[in-house]
């Protein structure tokens, strides 16, 4: 299993590179096709919500067809295909329908993973090795902030995407040689469950509201509006965003690492998530009330909401507990469709807020979007108050 885990590991460093890249090329897609904030929000917010609606078969094709094909297929053909089309974009909507593909691509890899680790491994190590896989493929993040300004600035931005492309392409290929299919597992009855199996789980029902909002704040600034606010407020350029983004990266790449062994030194994992997460919007909420604070506050309280907001791999686990066998491939990709499909939706919500703001003084619009952010983790972490805990 090791070398084709090695090649999903890769294939979810690129996946996470292409949700978070926007933020530090918001200057130069601005100036050069047109692209202004409410553009790339639109675009990014495609991204995860394609992302997040390609989950629902995903999910059957890993129970179906197992996570080798699944993975190896999308991210070649859409993904590599999608980043071809962002290098050679004219337009808007060239990078609207490259994010697109770029979402369809990168869809199977986390939850190829995941479903491998959740077949092969004892249960009691899930959440380590969930976030271990998510703290090396941030790793994506860290290439989409600083070393990504100056391959933009060195070699252009269709140069550079161009590359990245091809690289797509070939780990593709390598998913294709070295995955291993976990075996077929079917429940007593013979028949292999549906979505409607895992929605009857009620235990989940807790657990959704906050899988749908806990990582909008991360990824929404992350990967959007980072560079936005830094180049309004504060008047960066590509460079200052990208050292801004790498250090909310880092952050999110300490997180998914501090999360994953917490549940088992600890022996919870409910109040590990409601912990990190009330403070992640507190950093959130501190953001909305000192907007101007500072360049450098406000870069340390973007890195909090990145380690505080980094909880996913651990509300997976933590559903992933209720889930029989037969239904691992779909109980976690419909997990992924709420966390990502929450990203994708307040993407798209925050744009709007963002244009229906006031134009002074320019931290108005972004204080909206901090409390948007915000409230919505708080609303999440009271639902999420009543689920029942559980762990391996």
């Amino acid at each position: 299993m090791k070398p084709g885990i090695a090649t999903l590991v890769i294939a979810y460093v690129l996946s996470q590179f292409y949700r978070a890249f926007l933020a530090v090329l918001t200057p130069v897609l601005g100036r050069e096709i047109g692209a202004g904030p409410e553009d790339l929000a639109l675009s990014s917010g495609l991204w995860f919500l394609t992302f997040a609606a390609m989950q629902v078969p995903v999910g059957w094709a890993l129970d179906t067809l197992g996570p080798r094909r699944t993975a190896a297929w999308l991210l070649g053909v859409a993904g590599g295909g999608g980043a071809a089309l962002f290098a050679l974009a004219q337009a808007p909507w060239h990078i609207h329908a490259a994010m697109v593909l770029i979402g369809i691509g990168c869809s199977p890899v986390l939850m190829a993973s995941y479903y491998i680790f959740g077949r092969m491994y004892p249960a009691q190590v899930f959440a380590t090795l969930a976030g271990a896989i998510i703290g090396f493929g941030t790793l994506g993040n860290l290439a989409g902030a600083w070393p990504l300004a100056w391959a933009s600035e060195t070699f252009g931005w269709r140069p550079t995407v161009g590359a990245l492309a091809l690289v797509t392409a070939l780990v593709a290929l390598l998913m294709g040689r070295l995955i291993q299919d976990p075996p077929a597992v079917e429940n007593a009855g013979g028949a292999k469950g549906s979505l409607l199996d895992v929605l009857k789980i009620k235990p989940l029902w807790f657990i959704f509201p906050l899988m749908f909002v806990n990582y909008v704040p991360a990824a929404g600034m992350r990967g959007l509006w980072a560079g936005p606010y830094f180049e309004d407020v504060f008047g960066a350029d590509s460079y200052g965003i990208g050292v801004v983004t790498l250090m909310m990266a880092l952050a999110m790449v300490a997180g998914s690492f501090a999360y994953g062994p917490l549940d088992r030194l600890l022996g919870t994992r409910k109040w590990v998530v409601l912990t990190g997460n009330l403070l992640g919007a507190a950093c959130m909420l501190a953001l909305w009330a000192m907007p101007t604070a500072g360049y450098w506050s406000a870069a340390l309280l973007l890195a909090g909401v990145g380690f505080f907001g980094s909880s996913f791999p651990m509300m997976i686990a933590h559903s992933r507990s209720f889930f029989p066998p037969h239904l691992l491939g779909r109980g976690v990709t419909l997990m992924n469709l709420f966390g990502i499909g929450g990203v994708g939706i307040m993407q798209t919500v925050s744009s709007r807020v963002h244009a229906a703001a006031p134009a002074t003084p320019p931290e108005a619009a972004y204080q909206a979007i901090f409390l948007l952010f915000g409230g919505l983790v708080l609303l999440g972490c009271a639902i999420y108050l009543l689920s029942q805990d559980r762990t391996d």
